[in-house]
């Protein structure tokens, strides 16, 4: 069954929002100012993955 146009929205959207923590999470590793941003950010992308997988599989 393939996707359709809501759907694809959303995956697109939670990619672009995927990149953007995967940066900041680059950037906090880099230079670790808060302990717990790291975990939390973590969390986050995991979460958006989760459920893009979600979307793709109805």
């Amino acid at each position: 069954m393939g996707l359709n146009k809501k759907q694809k929205k959303q995956i697109e959207a939670s990619k672009n929002k995927l990149g953007k923590l995967r940066q900041l999470l680059t950037n906090a590793k880099k230079q670790p100012d808060d302990p717990a941003e790291i975990p939390r950010l973590e969390g986050e992308i995991a979460a958006i993955e989760a459920n893009i997988e979600k979307i793709k599989n109805g």
